[in-house]
């Protein structure tokens, strides 16, 4: 049986057509790789990618398209409102079918020596390839951003797992990890201009700050419409579902007389994470899987 693994890169631009399309092609044109979408933000100068692929195809294809964001984009001159360290900032995967994490977590390790062997950008391993337990989530390792990270990284303990300690002069540095399941990306909107506010309800939800552990936030504008977003990284959307960490943000908003006016779902998501928000909202009786019409299209 074919294996299959899904990939979330990350790049850090979100504006430039031209180098988006140059960067996401490396993935859409591989063989034995399924581009299933990419996900451009302004507002964050940054591009999400999802795909899946079998692992040599897959492997491949994203040091393609490492290889092409270290060379159109230089960290020198970018800025956005997410957190970032590099050009390629991430390259997390995960096990889609019938292959183990602990195969991902070798695969992901094969993937960040050549990163360093051919680009000399250095890598930092999260996830379960982590090298110690603050650097299995990103917040550590991007501690600074690129620029403040680029001053420290000659520490010991902020110094990339390969390469030298320090970051590449434009590259900046790629954070590969394997990990059982993949992040949820999700934005609630909030009817307001201040930022301000956004921020405070992310410090309160994210885990580092007090909030739910699994949860890692910020608050940004939505230039495009006069309104600010409280975006969250979701890492485990069974034990911390959608329903309960948008009732704590839509609670927080009230207090500061703010309503949510729309929640976004930034790239993929598993079917149970709206279910379970199905089975909170609508407070569903015995309901069955099997009801889902479309669960039935497997083994026509």
């Amino acid at each position: 049986m074919s294996q299959y693994i899904h990939a979330v890169p990350n790049f850090s631009d979100g504006t430039r057509a031209d180098v988006i399309e140059a960067i996401v092609a490396e993935i859409r044109d591989a063989e034995g790789v399924k581009l299933i979408g990419f996900y451009p933000d302004a507002d964050f100068n940054r591009t999400v990618i999802e795909a899946i692929g079998k692992p040599a195809n897959l492997k491949e294809a994203l040091l393609n398209m490492a290889s092409k964001s270290y060379e159109l984009i230089d960290m020198e001159k970018q800025s956005g409102a997410h957190p970032r360290i590099g050009a390629q900032d991430t390259i997390p995967i995960f096990p889609l079918a019938n292959i183990t994490l602990e195969e991902c977590v070798a695969l992901a390790e094969e993937i960040g020596a050549e990163i360093y062997k051919r680009f000399e950008v250095p890598v930092y391993f999260s996830g379960d390839n982590a090298r110690a337990e603050e650097r299995k989530t990103l917040d550590y390792i991007r501690k600074g951003q690129y620029e403040g990270l680029k001053e420290v990284a000659h520490l010991p303990e902020r110094a990339p797992d390969i390469g030298p300690a320090a970051l590449h002069p434009s590259a900046g540095a790629t954070i590969v990890s394997a990990a059982t399941t993949g992040l949820v990306a999700v934005n609630v909107v909030l009817d307001t201009t201040d930022v301000k506010i956004a921020k405070a309800i992310a410090k309160n939800v994210r885990g580092p700050s007090g909030g739910f552990s699994t949860i890692r936030a910020v608050g940004f504008p939505l230039s495009d419409r006069n309104q600010v977003a409280v975006s969250m990284n979701m890492f485990d959307t069974v034990n911390t579902p959608i329903y309960r960490v948008y009732q704590v943000v839509e609670s927080e908003a009230k207090r500061w007389g703010v309503p949510v006016v729309g929640t976004q779902i930034v790239g993929m998501l598993p079917q149970e994470a709206l279910i379970s928000c199905a089975e909170h909202f609508l407070k569903l009786e015995d309901f069955d899987r099997d009801q889902i019409v479309e669960n039935h299209l497997v083994g026509i």
